[in-house]
């Protein structure tokens, strides 16, 4: 694929660049609590409009039903970005009408403008090909050329990622460069050990990975509500806490097969339950305690790793030449169940490895828990991509910047 280093050699200079990124940032109202996604972006626009494009800026936020919705508005993001680069950050109240066209004349030459959030438009994620095909010839009246840089959203075949390519000159941003080398460090001429670490509530949202995993991996660390399906798997009694029970054969297939290939399958030894899952609004305290993961009791719901196993976890990575984490190992938005996701990141900090935190809630989890960026060897910014790129999967976004 075209990186934009050669879309800047060509010159950009007065074209109308519209750059696919990925703004789909927690909010809290209209208050941003991670801004990772934008400054992830960042180096992108600001490049292209250094080089004196008129760049606009296109995502998605969150899943409207098709339809403008206020909770899901763009505004938010546009205005950090503009904070972020120092400029005034023109924006428009639709997708592709009268506010997006006026938006997009008004820009000099340098100038930034972001449109409304794709998914207010039925034709963004539609499964029709020529509704979708409708909607992506309508954006492509805002350009002259295309740059994909929301890696977040390139597992996803929707108008702007997959569609909108193919009606413009396309190049790779910065930012799907460096994740697309970032994960193929992980695919091929991987470093040994090679040491897996996934959490996160469901195991069936793992099933793909896994699998794949399992051809490929020296040891699979299972933490999070996931881990309670794998413990039951095993014959344990898991109490209230979460369980995919139509799941089970699949993980004891699962369990089979990475003892038949010596692939280290580590589980939690003891883990922090509590009565009910907590109160994320007020944090207030939720009496856990700490049982032995084969010991838990009825009505106990298992909430994060124990103590041992955060001990047993950071020996596992510890001389691990390349780690992968996605997903926390409890609910690490409380304080009393922060701790197992808090031994993992410490571990991968501590750790000489190659560390690649796979997005989504592990990417969070690490800002909100204060931790360095920069003490980790890459922080992904798409959960679900990073997932099925690794599963072998082809990524309609990243397919479509193919020549």
């Amino acid at each position: 694929m075209k990186t934009i280093d050669e879309l800047l050699a060509e010159g950009v200079a007065g074209k109308r660049v519209f750059v696919r990124a990925d703004l789909n940032v927690p909010l809290d109202g209209t208050t941003i609590t991670d801004d990772g996604r934008i400054r992830a972006v960042l180096p992108t626009i600001a490049k292209l409009a250094e080089a004196g494009a008129r760049v606009v800026v296109a995502s998605h936020l969150g899943r409207p039903k098709g339809a403008p919705d206020p909770a899901f508005s763009l505004a938010p993001a546009a205005a950090r970005l503009g904070e972020l680069l120092g400029a005034d950050v023109a924006f428009a109240t639709d997708t592709v009408g009268d506010s997006a066209r006026a938006a997009v004349a008004g820009l000099a030459d340098g100038q930034v403008a972001v449109i409304e959030n794709l998914r207010f438009n039925p034709g963004e994620t539609s499964k029709d090909d020529a509704e979708r095909g409708a909607f992506a010839d309508q954006l492509a009246e805002l350009a002259d050329v295309y740059v994909g840089d929301g890696f977040g959203a390139v597992h996803r075949k929707h108008a702007s990622v997959f569609d909108l390519p193919a009606r413009l000159p396309h190049y790779a941003g910065y930012l799907i460069a460096t994740e697309v080398g970032v994960l193929k460090k992980l695919t091929t001429d991987v470093q040994r050990p090679y040491a897996v670490v996934l959490g996160g509530a469901k195991v069936s949202d793992k099933l793909g990975v896994i699998d794949h995993l399992l051809e490929r991996a020296d040891r699979i660390l299972i933490g999070g509500g996931m881990a309670y399906t794998f413990l039951k798997a095993q014959g344990h009694e898991v109490g209230s806490s979460l369980l995919q029970e139509d799941q089970i054969p699949a993980v004891q297939e699962y369990l089979r097969r990475a003892e038949e290939k010596g692939v280290e399958f580590v589980l939690p030894v003891d883990v922090v339950v509590a009565p009910a899952f907590p109160d994320l609004k007020t944090k207030a305290p939720a009496h856990p305690t700490t049982v032995a993961a084969d010991a838990m009791p009825e009505g106990q719901m298992g909430l994060d790793n124990g103590p041992e196993t955060n001990k047993l976890y950071a020996s596992k990575l510890a001389d691990a030449a390349t780690v992968f984490w996605n997903g926390p190992m409890g609910v690490f938005e409380h304080p009393d169940f922060a701790d197992g996701t808090r031994a993992v990141a410490q571990a991968l900090v501590d750790s000489p490895a190659f560390s690649v935190v796979g997005g989504g809630d592990s990417a969070a989890a690490v800002r909100i828990l204060g931790f360095d960026e920069n003490a980790f060897g890459h922080i992904s910014t798409g959960g679900g991509a990073s997932l099925e790129y690794l599963e072998g999967k082809t990524l309609p976004g990243l397919a479509a910047l193919e020549d």
